[in-house]
């Protein structure tokens, strides 16, 4: 179906599930509506509140959650209304993804690529605890050296250096680098690749696998990773750069290839108890955290933004897909030249009800691009996520983006970046429905 007749659908499915309302319903549909929508809100303030309170107020506040969206649907039955509702929320939603799957361009943006020669002395680092045991499930290091690869598999009884194994990698000759592990490890080594200007290689053999998953890589099958060693191309991406403390330290800095994040949840990953029982600890530390009542109170500066006070901030190398319903998932490009920034800053349950009702927008989540983000704090030391690891700088944080530092070898049969569908936008929706049929014929512009 073409873009512009899924537009069509998703204004015909929006304009049914008002009409199944309005004809059935009546003027109760406007009481149905406005029930709706103070049993969202009721249910998001009651979330915010279980995360910011403790004792008998976050009781309360765990039956409001349960409460108020079963009270919704037995006033719904009580007038025998259920099923109209639940028919106008099954064409909403059919709307909406109509909307979006129109509003995706017939040609994605792509990062460019070229071909190269085999590497001749390819070196690879393997993690066997990774991604559950994906290192040898798959048999990567038999197949890794039937290729021609020199192979280190880490030892899991004992810590490693995996940055100093790829630094005397290259010394020995190595003109590849390689990682078949975690996306903490793959920075690490990565940093190293860049640092020497010679190809890295990335193996999903980790667990969630990012930076594979917006490189196009095959996160189900590690092993097809390995055909970049004999039919691969080239990309150039960028890479985050991170270091702490005044004066500005380079020759300390830290890589990530996804993110680095600070305040609530890299606190929160520090607590010894976090490892042995996560959802206690969230519960425990959440509401002094997101009060200010206890952790570092952060500040913001971001090229032309500055936020002071937000509980959590995101700092992505490339920014995030705001259509991904996950929120942080996926990035379409990794050479945009800008870092991604995110903060949130949420101070009551008015404002966590808005973030949700309006679909992750609002006055608590701030977004922003820079090529530089100075993080400061009230505080010596504040808690750090690197790409996963958890880690504790002095403060400012600085972050910055080297533009296409790394180049990057993948297979060049791979099965490419997912697409992520951009946020609802009805005045599009209807414009695409309009007049892409003028557009085609030359007389008009979306």
């Amino acid at each position: 179906m073409s873009r512009r007749w899924t537009a069509r659908l998703a204004l015909a499915a929006g304009a049914a599930a008002l009409l199944v309302l309005v004809v059935f319903a009546g003027l109760g549909s406007l009481v149905l509506m406005g029930v709706g929508w103070a049993g969202l809100a009721l249910t998001a303030a009651g979330v915010w509140w279980i995360l910011t309170r403790t004792g008998w107020i976050r009781v309360l506040a765990g039956l409001l959650v349960v409460a108020a969206p079963l009270g919704v649907l037995l006033l719904y039955a009580a007038a025998g209304l259920l099923w109209v509702v639940l028919v106008s929320l099954g064409l909403w939603a059919l709307a909406v993804s109509a909307g979006r799957s129109a509003l995706v361009e017939d040609t994605p943006p792509s990062m460019p690529e070229r071909s190269v020669s085999r590497a001749e002395r390819p070196f690879l680092i393997m993690n066997p605890l990774s991604g559950g045991g994906k290192v040898e499930k798959f048999h990567l290091a038999e197949r890794a050296r039937a290729l021609g690869a020199e192979v280190v598999v880490l030892d899991p009884a004992r810590r490693q250096d995996v940055a100093e194994l790829a630094r005397r990698a290259v010394q020995g000759g190595a003109d590849l680098l390689g990682v078949a592990g975690g996306d903490g490890t793959q920075a690490l080594v990565a940093g190293v690749a860049a640092q020497h200007e010679i190809p890295f290689m990335v193996i999903s053999a980790g667990t969630r696998n990012h930076f594979a998953m917006d490189l196009g890589l095959d996160r189900q099958d590690p092993a097809k990773c390995l055909e970049a060693l004999t039919d691969g191309v080239e990309l150039r991406v960028d890479l985050g750069y991170l270091h702490a403390g005044e004066p500005a330290d380079r020759s300390a800095e830290r890589v990530f290839v996804n993110n680095a994040s600070l305040g609530v949840y890299a606190e929160v990953v520090q607590s010894p108890a976090y490892r042995d029982d996560k959802a206690r600890t969230i519960l425990e530390m959440l509401p002094d955290l997101l009060t200010h009542h206890s952790g570092a109170r952060l500040s913001v500066r971001a090229g032309s933004l500055t936020m002071d006070g937000p509980q959590a901030v995101l700092v992505s190398n490339n920014p995030y897909e705001r259509g991904d319903p996950a929120g942080l998932g996926r990035r379409e490009r990794l050479d945009s030249g800008e870092l991604g920034v995110l903060c949130v800053g949420v101070g009551n349950a008015a404002e966590a009800t808005e973030l949700l009702l309006r679909g992750g927008q609002g006055r608590g989540l701030t977004e922003a691009t820079a090529r530089e983000v100075v993080v400061d704090a009230d505080a010596p030391v504040i808690a750090v996520g690197v790409d996963g690891e958890a880690l504790t700088l002095p403060t400012p944080v600085h972050c910055r983006l080297a533009s296409g530092a790394l180049r990057v070898r993948v297979p060049r049969h791979r099965p490419g970046v997912p697409h992520v569908a951009p946020p609802m936008d009805w005045r599009r929706v209807r414009r695409l429905a309009l007049t892409m049929g003028r557009v085609a014929a030359g007389r008009d512009a979306v």
